[in-house]
């Protein structure tokens, strides 16, 4: 029978030169880089509070062009952010928040659950609290499981968001990688999935 979880060794263990490596990977990247400062303006300096309709669809509305996060009807994205009042979660880091952000009642009334785009949106207001969930990342932190048993979870697990922020912080401990941010772990761990697990059309 076949492993079913071959390890690589294409994929180099996780270590600070490894993170430094797809860092500075990262500061070539213009369009991604030039994206990520207007992002940055767009959800710390201009509109900051998460109050105002009009406010938060043009958050929404950038965040789902940039990232491509399909989501087809904005706007009752925008209205359920709003009638969640989030600011003071924001502001306290509750982690819980994200699960609520992205179960969406849409016009049709199905329930729609955008879980990544809820991360990335918690995370433009607070990137040092609230890591982003992708599916690259996702699919590396099953690898490294597997293949080093960093710890233990369920796939499944990753979709609560409080699962999978403790996740990557035992994975920053394990690999000792405590030197970098979330942020940082993130911008790694995506570069490097979309890398070695490139998604097929």
């Amino acid at each position: 029978m076949a492993q079913r979880n071959k390890l690589r060794p294409d994929i180099i263990r996780p270590s600070n030169d490894q993170v430094q490596f797809y860092l500075k990977k990262w500061d070539s990247l213009e369009a991604y880089t030039v994206q990520e400062k207007a992002l940055d303006r767009l959800f710390l300096d201009v509109y900051p509070s998460n109050n105002d309709i009009e406010e938060v669809l043009i958050k929404a509305s950038a965040l789902n062009s940039f990232y491509y996060t399909n989501i087809f009807s904005i706007f009752p994205v925008a209205k359920h952010i709003v009638d969640l009042n989030i600011n003071d979660r924001l502001a306290e880091g509750d982690e819980s928040l994200v699960n609520e952000i992205a179960l969406v009642k849409m016009d049709n009334g199905s329930i729609k659950n955008f879980y990544s785009f809820a991360s990335k949106y918690c995370s433009r207001h607070r990137p040092s609290e609230f890591p982003i969930y992708d599916s690259y990342v996702d699919r590396l932190l099953r690898y490294f499981r597997d293949a080093d048993k960093f710890t233990a979870f369920k796939t499944d697990d990753l979709k609560i968001y409080m699962n999978y922020k403790r996740v990557l912080l035992e994975f920053k401990s394990y690999y000792e990688l405590n030197k970098f941010d979330l942020k940082e772990i993130d911008k790694y761990l995506w570069q490097l999935g979309k890398e070695k697990f490139p998604i097929k059309y």
